[in-house]
């Protein structure tokens, strides 16, 4: 997927809860510039991570909620232009 980058992994024993971990990860990226247009799937993420559909969902909320992320109906879920270096 162009603009995606390299896969995520969470650190099971880290003691921050893994969607914040997750969060931190895609922020980290979005706001270099690696991760820019489209997000990858709420599936991707799930299976790269490790994590459940939920935990990967809290997590964008997170990003939507920093205004970093825009989620479009139909469409998918996209960074925000302008956002990152």
């Amino acid at each position: 997927m162009p603009g995606y980058g390299r896969p995520v992994k969470i650190n099971p024993d880290d003691p921050e809860y893994p969607f914040v971990q997750l969060a931190g990860l895609l922020r980290a990226r979005i706001e270099s510039g690696e991760l820019t247009g489209r997000m990858p799937t709420v599936l991707q993420l799930s299976n790269e991570s490790g994590l459940s559909a939920g935990t990967v969902q809290r997590a964008l909320s997170v990003l939507r909620d920093e205004g970093l992320i825009v989620a479009m109906p139909g469409r998918g879920t996209f960074v925000k232009r302008g956002t990152g270096s």
